[in-house]
C-alpha cells in the first residue's frame, strides 16, 4: 500500500469514525462540567454525613448556569442557602472540595468550645440518631461525639467532634463578606475549611451536592455500601 492510500484510509476513519467519536466526548464532558457532575469523596471532613467512597451528583444548574470548563457565569437564578452541602474550589490552593454552608455574606460568625452562634443566636445541639453514623468504623464511632445541629434558618444537620485531636474550636467574631460564603465540614475537628482558608467566594462554587449515587467501603475491599445507595443529602 502506498504512502497516498495509507493517508486517504486514515482521513476516512478520521472522518467516519474518530470526529464523530471526538464530538460525543466534547459534548458528554461539556455536560458534566456545565450540568450536572459527580464528586468522589476522598476523605472523612465530612463525617458522618458524607463517608470516604461515596460518590456524590453535584447539581451545577442548583444556582447558575456557567460556561463550560470555566467559572464565568452566564445566568444566575439563586444562591446558596445556610445548611447547603456544596462542592466549591478552594481558596487555598483550588482543591475541589465538599462542605456545609454555615454562613451567608453579612452573617456574623462565631464558635466557642465547637458551639455555633450565628447572627447572635446560639445553635442548639441534639442526640444524633444512631443510624447516621453506622458506616464509620467501629473505632472511629467509639472516638467521636455525635449531635444534631440546629441553626437558625437552616436544616438539622449531623455533626461529629473528636476530643482527643488537637483541632481548632474556637475563633471570635467574624463577618462574612459580601458574595461571600462561610464552609465548615460537620466533621469538625478533621476539617480543613472555612476557619483555615477564610470565606469562599460566590464565583468559585461549582454547585449543590443533593444525594449519594454511589457508595464502597475502601477498608473492605470496595464492597458496595448498599443502603447509601441513591440516598438524599441533607
Amino acid at each position: 500500500m502506498t504512502v497516498p492510500q495509507v493517508k486517504a484510509r486514515l482521513v476516512r476513519f478520521w472522518l467516519q469514525t474518530g470526529k464523530p467519536f471526538l464530538v460525543i466526548i466534547l459534548v458528554m464532558t461539556a455536560l458534566r462540567s456545565a450540568i450536572a457532575d459527580w464528586n468522589d469523596v476522598p476523605s472523612g471532613s465530612m463525617r458522618p454525613t458524607l463517608v470516604e467512597g461515596d460518590r456524590i451528583l453535584v447539581n451545577k444548574l442548583a444556582y447558575d448556569l456557567k460556561v463550560p470548563y470555566t467559572t464565568w457565569h452566564l445566568a444566575q437564578w439563586s444562591n446558596p442557602k445556610r445548611g447547603d452541602i456544596v462542592v466549591f474550589y478552594s481558596p487555598h490552593d483550588g482543591t475541589r472540595l465538599v462542605k456545609r454552608v454555615i454562613g451567608l455574606p453579612g452573617d456574623r460568625i462565631e464558635m466557642k468550645n465547637e458551639e455555633l452562634t450565628v447572627n447572635g443566636v446560639r445553635a442548639q445541639y441534639g442526640p444524633l440518631p444512631s443510624e447516621i453514623s453506622a458506616d464509620l468504623p467501629p473505632e472511629d464511632r467509639a472516638s467521636a461525639l455525635f449531635a444534631t445541629e440546629s441553626i437558625t434558618n437552616s436544616r438539622d444537620h449531623a455533626v461529629m467532634v473528636i476530643p482527643s485531636r488537637l483541632a481548632r474550636r474556637n475563633f471570635e467574631t467574624l463577618t462574612v463578606p459580601a458574595d461571600s460564603y462561610f464552609m465548615m465540614g460537620d466533621n469538625r475537628d478533621n476539617s480543613f475549611d472555612s476557619r483555615f482558608f477564610g470565606p469562599v467566594p460566590r464565583k468559585q462554587i461549582v454547585g449543590q451536592a443533593k444525594s449519594i449515587v454511589l457508595s464502597f467501603d475502601r477498608s473492605r475491599y470496595f464492597l458496595p455500601r448498599w443502603q447509601r445507595f441513591f440516598s438524599s443529602l441533607k
